[in-house]
């Protein structure tokens, strides 16, 4: 039986898959092998970077096409020398002596390169090796260099100017084509060595690209596609809101499209019984486990939040704060991420980002409160007491936020985090917390669905930043709550208004007003 891939290269025969091929502009790919061009491709991590240069280095050794020597390489074996450049080098050369001679059967490149290293030392190796084998290959080299950016500094600089070095001897003395793949474009790499002072750009050292293209996440299509496989191969089927609620969930991010099914149809004991259709809330299940296991994939992203060229682009993300802040290089590090989505204003990539996100960044805070969910219950309707939560944040908020805030990465978001944080340790006892940001608008949007058997309670919890006059910070939250309450379908409301004008006092800032909002009545809070 076949099975849902998260970890390495699909192999057809083990995995559900959307053919690679079919995921890269195929004919422009070729029309740049047969123009002897060098380009780069790139993608954020674990959506399928690897299988695509595999399936395109069988293409070109076979099939229709065969009229090349391709050889995919890995050069992330160097990484642990850093900028040791000859043992880089001895690591780089001696796998690509070892993929040259099992995919194409040559042992060429094994054979010649400890010389080379010996003669030409790492700053003239590589170049030497792929000269010579052209000059003795039977057909057209082409080499697929993965994970590129995983080098850093000199021993980075270094594969670069060899490969551009080479260059104008193409195709007779050298490879006619070269990739360079990994997660960022080479040419937004800054590749600081480590001699003070020492930095040169990635695009200065391998100007010779000719193209810079991106393998994207996965069309809605082909979301369907993948998951109908299952159906075809166990007769196991999707509703039709489980199958939505998985696009919905990964906007076809390709690893997430795959843990989420594999969690609900594989590691869930129901979703086993395969006569049984995997209904939504299979979908919902599965992505909380999914967040809450901290898997590599996720924990990567949430690692790379420390990192302040993230921060000041998802900080605004958290606040709603105006766009116009952001530097265009850190805009473009976080889409190459995945952290953000590629097309049209900035926002969060996908709904299970937006949950991962908060909850990486509250992880320090949310474990140290004693706030139990039973206090908040209603123990004969089994309601969450949404105004009763948010009373007792007030006062918590009062009492601890300076010391609190403090604790965070994210200061400028410090008061939203805070109240997230309250919020999920206790709906984390029986409900969720679905999560909107976005930039401009000047707010977070929250929704508390809490399940009392057949009904789903929907609490609508809205958040800004007091900017000006209170009144007018009051009218507008009223206007975007009830909006938010409407889309929602939810009948309570509330708008958490933050002051941070440390010349207000406490007394000034907190408040309580219960308004009347167009879906339905709405608690304002101030804070």
């Amino acid at each position: 039986m076949r099975f849902f891939n998260t970890s390495g290269p699909i192999v057809p025969a083990d995995h559900y898959h959307v053919p690679p091929l079919d995921r890269l502009d195929l004919e422009e790919l070729l029309r740049l092998v047969r123009t002897k061009r060098f380009f780069t491709l790139h993608a954020p991590r674990q959506t399928g970077k690897t299988s695509a240069l595999f399936a395109f280095r069988d293409l070109l050794n076979g099939g229709s096409v065969g009229e090349y020597r391709a050889v995919y390489v890995n050069v992330e074996v160097a990484q642990p020398s850093r900028e040791d450049r000859r043992s880089a080098m001895r690591e780089i050369l001696g796998e690509l002596g070892s993929e040259a001679a099992e995919t194409l059967g040559d042992p060429l490149v094994d054979r010649i390169w400890p010389e080379a290293l010996e003669r030409r030392g790492p700053g003239g190796a590589l170049r030497e090796v792929l000269s010579r084998w052209a000059r003795d290959a039977p057909a057209p080299l082409v080499v697929l260099v993965d994970e590129v950016d995983s080098l850093i500094g000199d021993t980075l600089v270094s594969v670069l100017r060899q490969l551009r070095a080479g260059y104008p001897h193409r195709p007779r003395r050298f490879p006619q084509t070269v990739i360079l793949c990994g997660v960022r474009d080479v040419r937004d790499y800054r590749m600081e060595s480590e001699a003070p002072g020492a930095q040169i750009s990635g695009g200065s050292a391998f100007n010779i690209a000719a193209r810079h293209l991106r393998l994207g996440d996965f069309r809605e299509s082909e979301v369907r596609s993948l998951l109908a496989q299952h159906t075809e191969e166990t007769g196991q089927a999707f509703s039709t809101r489980a199958r939505d609620a998985v696009w919905e969930q990964t906007q076809g991010q390709p690893w997430l499209v795959n843990a989420l099914a594999a969690e609900a149809c594989f590691e869930d004991r129901a979703g086993r019984d395969r006569s049984r259709e995997i209904p939504l809330a299979a979908i919902r299940d599965a992505r909380e486990r999914l967040i809450l296991s901290r898997a590599a994939h996720l924990d990567q992203l949430a690692h790379k939040l420390a990192e302040d060229r993230v921060r000041r682009v998802i900080e605004p993300l958290l606040t709603g704060a105006d766009h116009r802040r952001y530097d265009a290089a850190d805009l473009d590090y976080v889409r190459d991420l995945g952290l953000v989505a590629q097309e049209g204003n900035p926002r969060v990539a996908n709904p299970i980002y937006a949950e991962v996100i908060p909850r990486a960044l509250t992880a320090v805070v949310e474990d140290d409160l004693i706030e139990e969910t039973a206090w908040y219950v209603d123990p004969e309707s089994g309601r969450l007491e949404v105004a009763r939560l948010l009373e007792a944040f007030q006062q918590f908020f009062r009492e601890h936020s300076e010391h609190w805030v403090e604790r965070f990465r994210y200061r400028e978001a410090g008061p939203q985090l805070l109240l997230q944080a309250f919020l999920q340790r206790i709906v984390n006892g029986g409900g969720r917390i679905e999560r909107e940001y976005g930039l401009g608008r000047g707010r977070t949007d929250l929704l508390i669905l809490w399940p009392r058997g057949d009904v789903v309670d929907r609490a609508v919890v809205e958040c800004k930043i007091r900017h000006g006059g209170l009144d007018r910070t009051i009218s507008a939250g009223l206007v975007q709550t009830g909006e938010y309450m409407d889309r929602c379908g939810a009948r309570e409301g509330h708008l958490v208004v933050f002051d941070r004008n440390p010349g207000r006092t406490w007394g000034a800032k907190l408040f309580r007003r219960d308004e009347a909002g167009p879906a339905g009545p709405i608690t304002v809070w101030g804070m």
